[in-house]
Order: structure tokens, then C-alpha cells, then sequence
């Protein structure tokens, strides 16, 4: 296998203008308007020429985005940005044709309307995924999208703006691959709904872009996640699967563990077991194929420099690499970050509160659950929580009083993949949520339909001498009334 270094030139994205952005909004929003209803069957037509196009190019796709990088194994891109959307996306064209039908309520009906032109802001680290997941749904739902892809993946974006060229007019799908400015003028654009992923920083940008215009804002965002390893964890099966869920795509995934809680007793156990886990997937570090580079300068200092910082500050650390290669690591040339554990982490240590986005795994000892708890109640909410051991009091206890986006038990990442759930962060790691129906009602306005014709209109007795009506003045008091005595119903005694 050939290893492609970051010494492949890297492009500079091209700038596109805001008049440019508003020319393809003013035409994809005509074209909704013209176009009226949209069937079933060109939701679902839109859809899989979109999922087709990606499926068909994604050998050229992946070593696109291997280049990138830096160097990401095509094999990683194809193995999981080709498949893991693929029941979600199915799903949901199976489903289309009951999702769409208006739901009958007492005295009308509900529609469900297409919003109009949709808005995705794409992320970098898994940027199929993260664009075009929610970019189906979008569609699925019966709008227009524009898409803007991310300024770090030059070569793959131009390469899907040729592709999605001979699939798609303009005013179905646009894709557009600019600079940072050009994303920054995106997010400005009077679109009927905004949807992005990416850091909370970013987004509290994004949706102080978006309330200037009044656009509605799905925030799919991030967070330090932590992973509980319970007093009863089964430790091999822990440390396994926590160190590959930490080294996948080298930690730059929004869901990756960020910090370990483990029981005092159980502590040299599991450090033990992930050093062998960690050595295991790495043999060697520095040439090995499977390792992922950091994409970019900045980010490979930025995580060098949490490491840095913490243990300036008093944490110790130990890096897992084999010995003759210790003294290479980190590798700026390459952007080659090894599996790194930290301990003592201090609270002045900027890593105990900046999402690392790295190969790197703090660990924390506790003693009893209640500390973790009380630790994690203080914190932002994460975007994942993750619980190794039974489904027992103690677990419920954690889920009943800590909060997250999602939770998975004895694995990493795989709530969100189940099948129909919802998929989404709350407070500082998003808002809003996709996948199966909850992305469907994302990008779909409810339009509530009163179609019944009552015998008393509404503002009947509300106007004039008639609101001094007796027998009228006595209904009211007596709805008052009887309604009080129902809440009264529902006191705590």
C-alpha cells in the first residue's frame, strides 16, 4: 500500500460570492414553488440517484478524501462512509409513502409539508456521512438543498461537484465547494432551514447567522463524552472496545470517548488492558497503513498542545507506541498522533474541558458513582455518554441523572446507528435530531388544517354586550371551575 503524507500539495479552496449563492437560492426556491406537491416517487427518484452516485464513484471518492487528509486509508472511508447510512437511508424510502400522509386529528387533519430550500453545512471528519445523510433527508422530505461541503476536503469536493453534475440540476441540488468565507456567507442566506454539524463554537456562530434572518437551525454538534466503566465491567471487553473507539479515524469523530471514570480497584487492570489493545492495533506506528493523520497543521498542534499543557500542569501521561519509535511521536511531517493516556488531569488543564478530537483518553478514578454523577452534572451536556458494565440500578441511576445526546452500553457510537432512532445532541452538543422519521420531520413543516364547521364561531360571545351574557358568564365560571378540580386531581398528596 502506497502511504500518502501530507507532503501531497495542499489546494486552497476557491472563494464563492454571495451573489453567486443567491443566484442558486433564487432558482432552487422558484423551482420549489413552480414544481407544487412533490410525488412520492420523485422524493424517492431524488434520493437514490443521490445514494447511486456516491456508491458508484466510491472507490475515487475515498482515495479522494484519503489525499485530504493526508493520508486516510481508503479502505476506512469505504468500509464505513459507503454502508453505515444505508439502512437509515433505505428505511426511509420504504417508509416515505406513510410518512407523507396528512394525520388525522379531532376536527382536521395535520399536513406535512415540505420546508422549501434547505440548507447542510458538511463536517470534514467523515465528510460522506455528515453531508449527505442529512442532505437525503432533506430530500426525502420534498425540498430543494444546497449543500455546502467542507473547505478542508478541496480534491473530494471537487470531484463530487463533477459527479453530482451529470445527476442533478442545479435547482434540485446544488453542491457548493468554497473557502471559509463562502461558509460564512452561507450561513447568511434566507434559506427555509439550516442544518449543521461541526464544533459548539462554530455553531453558536452559525445560529447567530441564521436568527438574523429568522432561519430555523438544526445543530448537530459535540462535546467531552465520557465513558463509565462500572464496578462490574467486563475489563477486556472495555479496554477492546474503548481503544478502538478512541483510534477510530484516529479520534476525529464527534462521538469518540473523551475521558474514562474508573473504579479505584479497577484502574491498573484497565490501563494494562488498553495499553495491549492500543499495541495490538499498532504493532508499529510510524509507517503503519491503518493510521489515520490528523487533517491539518492546526489541529495536529492543537492536540499536541492540550497534551502539552496538561502535563505542564502536573498530569502524567504514556504514550503507546512501540519503543525505538517513541522518540519520533508525535510526527508533525506526517500529523501522526499515538494513542496517548493521561492521568492526574488537573481542572487549570485545558483539556479537561476542550473536546480533544485526537487519540488521546484522560482517565479518572472514582470510588463511588455519586462523584462521577456530580462531576458530570457541572458539565456542558456531551453528545455521548458511554456505560461499561450491566443494565443494572447503578446504570439506571446514571441514565436518570446525567444527560447526553445519546448513550451507548459495552460498545461506543452505536445509538447512533439504531435503526429509526433519533440521532442528535442537547444544550452545547446540539438541537434538533435526524435519522428515520425524526429526520423526516426535521426538514418538514406539520401545517395543522381545521376543516370542521362548528355551529358557534369562535369569537362568538367574546364581543360587545354579549361577553355581559348571564348564562354565558355562567359556562365560563363553571368550565373554571370543573377544570380546577382536575388539576386538583393530579396534586401530590
Amino acid at each position: 500500500m502506497t502511504i500518502y503524507t501530507p507532503t501531497v500539495e495542499l489546494l486552497e479552496p476557491e472563494h464563492v460570492t454571495r451573489q453567486e449563492l443567491e443566484r442558486i437560492l433564487d432558482i432552487q426556491r422558484r423551482s420549489f414553488l413552480h414544481e407544487g406537491p412533490v410525488s412520492l416517487e420523485i422524493r424517492q427518484d431524488r434520493v437514490s440517484r443521490m445514494a447511486i452516485a456516491i456508491l458508484d464513484n466510491i472507490d475515487a471518492i475515498s482515495a479522494a478524501v484519503s489525499l485530504d487528509y493526508g493520508f486516510r486509508p481508503p479502505e476506512l472511508t469505504k468500509a464505513f462512509e459507503a454502508t453505515s447510512w444505508l439502512p437509515d437511508v433505505l428505511t426511509t424510502l420504504a417508509s416515505l409513502d406513510e410518512w407523507m400522509k396528512p394525520v388525522e386529528t379531532p376536527g382536521g387533519f395535520i399536513q406535512q409539508k415540505p420546508k422549501g430550500v434547505v440548507g447542510i453545512i458538511g463536517a470534514w471528519n467523515f465528510p460522506i456521512i455528515l453531508s449527505f445523510e442529512p442532505t437525503m433527508a432533506a430530500l426525502a422530505a420534498g425540498n430543494r438543498v444546497m449543500l455546502n461541503f467542507s473547505e478542508f476536503h478541496v480534491r473530494t469536493g471537487r470531484l463530487l461537484a463533477g459527479i453530482f453534475a451529470d445527476v442533478f440540476d442545479e435547482s434540485e441540488f446544488a453542491l457548493i465547494t468554497g473557502d471559509l468565507a463562502t461558509a460564512k456567507e452561507f450561513a447568511n442566506l434566507k434559506l427555509d432551514h439550516l442544518f449543521f454539524t461541526g464544533s459548539p463554537t462554530v455553531g453558536s456562530q452559525v445560529a447567530v447567522a441564521a436568527a438574523t434572518n429568522l432561519v430555523p437551525v438544526t445543530l448537530e454538534l459535540g462535546g467531552k463524552n465520557p465513558i463509565v466503566v462500572a464496578h462490574n465491567a467486563d475489563i477486556e471487553l472495555a479496554a477492546h472496545r474503548i481503544a478502538g473507539t478512541r483510534a477510530l479515524n484516529s479520534g476525529q469523530i464527534c462521538l469518540c470517548p473523551d475521558l474514562v471514570f474508573v473504579p479505584s480497584e479497577h484502574r491498573d487492570a484497565l490501563v494494562s488492558a488498553l495499553q495491549k489493545e492500543f499495541e495490538a492495533l499498532f504493532p508499529d506506528f510510524l509507517d503503519n497503513p491503518g493510521v489515520v493523520a490528523i487533517v491539518n497543521n492546526r489541529n495536529y498542534d492543537r492536540i499536541v498542545g492540550l497534551v502539552d499543557d496538561a502535563v505542564a500542569k502536573g498530569a502524567t501521561k504514556i504514550v503507546i507506541a512501540p519503543t525505538d519509535e517513541l522518540a519520533s511521536l508525535p510526527d508533525r511531517a506526517s500529523r501522526r498522533i499515538a494513542p496517548t493516556l493521561l492521568f492526574d488531569v488537573p481542572e487549570s488543564a485545558s483539556i479537561a474541558h476542550e473536546e480533544i478530537f485526537g487519540p488521546v483518553l484522560p482517565i479518572y478514578v472514582y470510588d463511588d458513582l455519586s462523584g462521577v454523577i456530580d462531576y458530570l452534572q457541572t458539565r456542558p451536556t456531551p453528545l455521548a455518554a458511554y456505560w461499561y458494565g450491566e443494565d443494572d440500578a447503578e446504570f439506571r441511576t446514571f441514565l436518570d441523572r446525567t444527560n447526553s445526546g445519546g448513550v451507548t452500553l459495552n460498545d461506543g457510537i452505536v445509538h447512533s446507528l439504531l435503526p429509526g432512532a433519533p440521532f442528535g445532541g442537547s444544550g452545547n452538543s446540539g438541537s434538533g435530531s435526524y435519522h428515520g422519521k425524526s429526520g423526516f420531520d426535521t426538514f418538514t413543516h406539520q401545517r395543522t388544517v381545521s376543516n370542521v364547521t362548528l355551529e358557534r364561531g369562535v369569537s362568538d360571545g367574546l364581543i360587545g354586550r354579549a361577553l355581559l351574557d348571564e348564562q354565558f358568564l355562567g359556562y365560563i365560571d363553571q368550565v373554571i371551575s370543573d377544570s380546577t378540580g382536575a388539576f386538583k386531581g393530579y396534586l401530590k398528596n
